[in-house]
């Protein structure tokens, strides 16, 4: 417990001096101390079998970040119909305002309150919690790491072609552009309740250098989402509802911020429906595959005759199957039978020794 004791002290160091680290670089190089402080024990070249495992994923969501900057190049963003559809599904109960309007009406205040200081967390497990259930899945069991990053890669090249097939614009981008009404942007404000105003310096810096228009899906609520419903059927029932609260804890937390509308929530709770289904025909279209070559494909038996054909094919039809059964003796010829005439004739005509018949006498 040393070693995690060090690694506690030196990422609070870190993540007041530098910032959280919401890059995906600088996450991996901290998850990957954590696993080797956990595990101080195991030999290096487990600890090294880490660093090689997740190195093609870490590029990808370098490549990830790197290229949804460029999706809104000479394209105009998506936003009057992000508007509406949120006026549609939800003006009925906010009075004709979209809801992150009508959430900030009620809840933002030019001082901070506690609900600011947790929505930034909530903001910032978006970073972290997704890759930290990835090192466990790996440290505890390979196979469902694969599954796992088969799907999160999936999702997450998803939501990257939509950036590019849809660019669509956030709130905040909105009000900025007078389509809306006044949208702070406070996903982030909450670091500043202890003085710990730099806690938030990557955040910031990323969310400057970001790409304005990527809201469509929201990545931020399908990666939540996608995290829960992959350990779902490890949960107990009755702890569902803890589980579920925390996707939802993530849809309140960037529609209060003007980061998404909640059509771009819907959207990305959709796409994970829609990975989970596509990765899962693929591994089981795999899998059936992989069956049927299989016996082909496996080595011969002890008693397996390179020359004879297939079992599964039937024998020639001009030739029988051959016998199981060992093969038996052949059978001497048979000798040629005596004619079928009668005892006398045969008397008549010869002797009993075999001699010709005396002739009668005169």
């Amino acid at each position: 417990m040393i070693a995690m004791a060090i690694w506690s002290v030196a990422f609070v160091v870190c993540w007041l001096t530098i910032g959280l680290p919401t890059d995906p670089v600088y996450a991996f190089v901290w998850i990957w101390a954590g696993t080797i402080a956990w595990n101080s024990a195991r030999p290096w070249r487990d600890h090294l079998r880490f660093g090689r495992d997740w190195a093609p994923v870490v590029i990808l969501l370098a490549l990830y970040n790197l290229s949804r900057g460029f999706a809104d190049n000479g394209a105009t963003p998506h936003s009057y119909e992000l508007i509406v559809a949120d006026l549609v599904m939800f003006g009925w109960a906010t009075g004709g305002e979209v809801p992150t309007i009508w959430l900030q009406e009620r809840f933002y205040r030019p001082e901070l309150q506690w609900w600011d200081i947790a929505a930034s967390w909530v903001y910032f497990s978006h970073f972290v919690v997704a890759l930290a259930a990835a090192a466990v899945l790996w440290m505890r069991n390979r196979e469902r790491w694969i599954a796992y990053m088969s799907r999160f890669g999936f999702l997450c090249a998803s939501g990257l072609a939509t950036y590019f097939l849809y660019p669509a614009a956030p709130p905040w981008w909105a009000a900025q552009y007078g389509l809306l009404e006044e949208v702070a942007r406070i996903s982030t404000r909450g670091w500043r309740a202890f003085g710990m105003g730099g806690a938030g310096n990557l955040l910031n810096a990323g969310q400057i250098a970001s790409n304005p228009v990527a809201a469509m899906p929201s990545l931020h609520t399908a990666w939540a989402l996608f995290v829960v419903v992959f350990f779902l059927p490890s949960v107990r029932r009755r702890w569902w509802p803890l589980l579920f609260a925390y996707p939802l804890a993530m849809t309140l937390t960037l529609v209060y911020s003007g980061e998404h509308y909640v059509i771009d929530v819907l959207v990305g709770w959709a796409y994970v429906g829609l990975t989970f289904l596509v990765v899962g025909l693929a591994e089981r279209w795999w899998a059936a595959r992989r069956g049927r070559r299989r016996p082909a494909d496996g080595p011969p038996g002890p008693d397996h005759d390179p020359q004879s054909p297939p079992a599964s094919e039937p024998p020639p039809a001009s030739e029988p199957a051959p016998a199981l059964s060992a093969p038996t003796a052949p059978t001497a010829p048979t000798a040629p039978t005596a004619p079928t005439s009668t005892p006398t004739s045969a008397t008549t005509a010869t002797g009993d020794a075999g001699e010709p018949a005396s002739s009668p006498a005169k």
